[in-house]
């Protein structure tokens, strides 16, 4: 919901594909840039605790966003420097929730949870957008932001309602560069999860950045405003969804390979 109210936000504010396309880039750009920082743990409960600061993080920046844009002294510098805060958060949100997930449900069930967790994202992705395209065409952007804070509550009680048994940290005494670089160094020797992640890369910058036209498109293209907006991005996730659900139901990792090579032509020559 947030994202496609910010971004439709960026474009009632300006009318310019340039701003909007400044709008989506806000969040990569800080992803990467601390990538090095992020992939370094310890142990469940540190994973517990970085995913509740993280959380607590995005609600505050989420209502910051809902009482500019509610008070109409909203500007496009501030809705680029949150997204970019929330960037940040979400880099270091991500790993500590993968990490996070291996401990909850055991390695030998991880590759279902991972299709499962990404069927829940997934399915948000359906109807959040949908419930935002409404929301903007009826009341407005900040009642978006706001909701997506107040969501936030539900998330952060669940996670301090776990409780996480009592874990032994195993240090082999290597400092934490030296560790970053041994992952360099085994992604670079391994050549599956070397393709992957060039392949992630690129499907990334090359491809999905079609998310900037859509604004454009629902407006000027198919003059449906707002809430054809959404149903557009909320078509999207629906594809998305039953990826997700397709690979829930695998139970082995053969042939995985081929699906993802298939779907990244598919979505290049769509």
């Amino acid at each position: 919901m947030q994202t496609v109210a910010e971004a439709w936000l960026v474009y009632r504010l300006t009318g310019s594909f340039r701003a909007t396309r400044c709008a989506w880039l806000r969040e990569p750009i800080p992803d990467f840039s601390f990538v090095a920082a992020r992939g370094i743990g310890g142990g469940p409960l540190a994973a517990q605790r970085v995913v509740i600061a993280t959380q607590v993080s995005s609600m505050l920046l989420a209502f910051t966003l809902a009482t500019l844009t509610l008070t109409k002294t909203i500007t496009v510098r501030e809705i680029i420097t949150l997204a970019t805060l929330l960037g940040v958060v979400n880099a270091f949100d991500v790993p500590a929730r993968q990490s996070f997930l291996i401990e909850m449900v055991g390695r030998e069930d991880l590759l279902n949870a991972i299709a499962l967790n990404s069927s829940m994202f997934n399915g948000a992705r359906v109807a959040g957008p949908a419930i935002a395209g409404l929301l903007v065409a009826w009341i407005g952007e900040g009642w978006c932001f706001l909701l997506n804070g107040v969501s936030y509550l539900a998330v952060i009680a669940g996670l301090l309602m776990m409780r996480i048994e009592k874990y032994q940290a195993v240090h082999d005494g290597a400092a934490p560069l030296d560790k970053l670089r041994e992952g360099i160094r085994f992604v670079r020797e391994t050549l599956p999860i070397r393709a992957l992640l060039l392949l992630l890369g690129l499907v990334s910058f090359m491809a999905l950045p079609f998310a900037v036209l859509m604004p454009i498109f629902a407006d000027r293209i198919l003059g449906g405003g707002a809430s054809a907006y959404g149903t557009l991005m909320g078509a999207v996730g629906v594809g998305a969804m039953f990826g997700a659900l397709a690979i829930a139901v695998r139970e082995r990792l053969r042939g995985l390979g081929n699906v993802v090579a298939y779907c990244a032509i598919g979505l290049a020559s769509r």
